[in-house]
């Protein structure tokens, strides 16, 4: 291996073991870790960087798909909004992309405080209906408007094959949700490349590891939900790469700090100011923390854990990148010895 390989090896193992602390100790992201590793057969947040580093250039146009409204607030939450406007920064900042959001009605505002807040003016927001029986007009109308060079959903919520939508605890939410199922899967058809990123399996394009979910994650399995459906909570989508993380947006910073590691451009990754005024324009612009509560918080997670998780990505990143030379030695005595092979 060189010492590009061997870094991007340890480097995103360290970035996908940030993304997968277990705070709560249930062990949860540990599970969907191990399957969604031996799907994609590297670190998670390489994979995902490579694909978008290969797939995008200058005026690219990427379609990020999010929000997940929780029951029963009747509001959508932090995770995977706050995600999707870092993400649409970190593509800007990269390729000079043209990232549009696309998310429930209750994401809109918030997502334009958001982006408001850390200064990101080159991004579009669209809503997408939660009447499945408009929703594949809804998907070609947005299509017509420009086909993605890219898809990447973040905490977005998918049917199972039954047609249901579920919370984490397996209740129906199904009128709450945005049918963007058709969305994604018509662009997938059509040779679209894209990521799935999610935290439990009941979001768009997890099901590519379904089989395992049904079996080791809580409400998943068939006749496992609370609603009577006989479904579970795992989705039917399936998306060609995905990111698994114990809160979602993790995973999608592990994702931009790998993609700054590879394009050499560490402002790519966003700072702790940039991660505070997203935290402070979400809570206070009506999504809420799973909790139900307006808070600087993302799935029960406060900025105390938040914050670190942040700080560490940025300084691996910067860290690999400096010392690359100085450590350059190390790199050749493993590589004689074939130590990662």
């Amino acid at each position: 291996m060189t010492q590009q390989e061997i870094t991007l090896l340890n480097l995103g193992g360290s970035l996908d073991d940030l993304a997968n602390l277990d705070p709560r100790g249930y062990g949860v992201c540990k599970l969907l870790y191990k399957a969604a590793r031996e799907y994609t057969g590297m670190p998670l947040c390489v994979n995902g960087a490579k694909m978008l580093s290969e797939t995008l250039g200058e005026g690219s146009l990427v379609y990020i798909m999010t929000g997940f409204v929780l029951h029963p607030f009747n509001k959508a939450e932090t995770d995977g909004a706050v995600g999707a406007v870092l993400l649409a920064r970190a593509l800007v900042r990269a390729f000079g992309a043209k990232p549009v959001i696309i998310c429930p009605d209750e994401c809109v505002t918030a997502l334009e405080r958001i982006a408001e807040s850390i200064g990101l003016d080159s991004v579009g927001i669209l809503p997408f209906t939660k009447d499945k029986r408009i929703a594949e007009k809804c998907a070609d109308e947005i299509i017509s408007k420009g086909i993605p060079d890219a898809v990447i959903a973040i905490e977005c919520p998918g049917e199972n094959a039954n047609g249901v939508y579920h919370n984490a605890k397996g209740v129906d939410v199904t009128h709450l949700e945005a049918k963007q199922d058709i969305l994604f899967e018509k662009l997938c058809s059509m040779g679209v490349p894209n990521i799935a990123i999610g935290d439990l399996g009941n979001e768009i394009g997890l099901g590519v590891i379904g089989d395992y979910i049904k079996e080791k994650i809580p409400f998943a399995g068939i006749n496992a939900c609370s609603c009577g459906c006989k479904g579970g909570i795992c989705v039917r989508t399936k998306a060609d790469n995905i990111i698994t993380a114990t809160v979602s947006d993790w995973g999608c910073y592990s994702l931009i700090a790998m993609l700054a590691f590879i394009l050499e451009i560490p402002d790519i990754m966003h700072g702790l100011d940039i991660e505070k005024a997203a935290l402070e324009a979400a809570s206070k612009n009506g999504l809420i923390d799973m909790t139900g509560e307006s808070i600087t918080a993302i799935d029960g997670f406060g900025t105390d854990i938040i914050l670190p998780i942040v700080a560490l990505m940025k300084e691996l990143v910067c860290s690999a990148l400096s010392l690359r030379e100085s450590c350059k030695i190390w790199f050749e005595k493993t590589e004689e010895l074939k130590s990662f092979e």
